[in-house]
């Protein structure tokens, strides 16, 4: 798919049988999903959902303040000038994803949608329409093989890494287990971007909620692991960068533009955004 040859939209519910695919186990785009009030999830995955929020039950409002912290953060990059973005770990391209903030700034940006999941790609790539300028390219890849992202020659067909480039990990680092090893994927990345480059993040964490530590066990269903992280060990991660004010905080308390009124508790997800110099 070359620069400006579709836009990713949704309609309503597909048919399971549509996907092929096993939709027997929990995958986290469709969990995800769920909490936020979309329509693609199946009975494995809402199974997983109630039985994560029972330990947490904030979880669905923070789902919704982490895809506003993306659309927060994208567009505020968009507006200071940045024209390429590659979001790792997309998920389904519904409600306030990163190819519409992006293309509420400008139409011309080049944006990059990767995901591991069959099923998620699937519904992209039927979804993508209204051909023009201001195009979002779907590519399969997973975050825990950075080099076959990096080197995918329909990746670089789009994003020109000799330039500033914006990384998205949005909610999907805290599916990498420690022998994953999170902090050298998002080395690798880092290497790979010009200076000037930006990297969007968000993790859970267990810091307010020691409960949330149980949703690992509840995570054994599905087809990935769930890893929340303290603060210390998030920000281990982001060696190398340098981040931006208000630095690694609550998602919702990450500049707040008054559209929204704060919630009244800690999200149990952290979100920045981090520069390299």
């Amino acid at each position: 798919m070359s620069p400006g040859e579709g836009r990713t939209v949704t309609t309503g519910r597909v048919p399971e049988s549509w996907y092929g695919s096993d939709t027997s186990k929990a995958h986290p785009a469709r969990v995800y999903d769920y909490w936020l009030g979309g329509k693609d999830h199946f009975a494995a995955d809402r199974v997983v959902a109630e039985r994560a929020a029972v330990n947490a039950p904030e979880v669905t409002m923070a789902c919704r303040e982490n895809r506003a912290f993306l659309g927060r953060a994208a567009r505020m990059l968009a507006e200071d000038g940045a024209r390429q973005f590659l979001d790792i770990g997309t998920g389904f391209p519904t409600m306030g994803n990163s190819d519409e903030a992006v293309h509420s700034v400008d139409p011309e940006a080049r944006v990059v949608c990767v995901d591991n999941d069959p099923v998620v790609l699937a519904h992209s790539r039927a979804l993508l329409s209204r051909r023009g300028s201001g195009s979002t390219t779907v590519l399969a890849g997973d975050l825990r093989e950075p080099e076959r992202i990096l080197d995918d020659p329909a990746l670089h067909a789009v994003i020109d890494f000799s330039r500033p480039v914006v990384v998205l990990m949005v909610a999907v680092l805290h599916f990498l287990r420690d022998e994953d090893d999170p902090a050298g994927v998002i080395a690798r990345f880092h290497d790979a971007m010009a200076p000037g480059s930006h990297l969007i993040v968000s993790h859970a964490t267990y810091d307010y909620n020691i409960k949330v530590l149980n949703n690992s066990r509840v995570w054994n269903d599905a087809t990935s692991p769930f890893i929340p992280r303290s603060r210390t060990q998030i920000a281990e991660l982001l060696a190398g960068f340098e981040l931006l004010d208000p630095g690694l905080v609550d998602v919702a308390h990450w500049r707040p533009d008054g559209n929204r009124p704060l919630p009244p508790m800690h999200l149990n997800i952290y979100g920045a955004v981090a520069r390299k110099a």
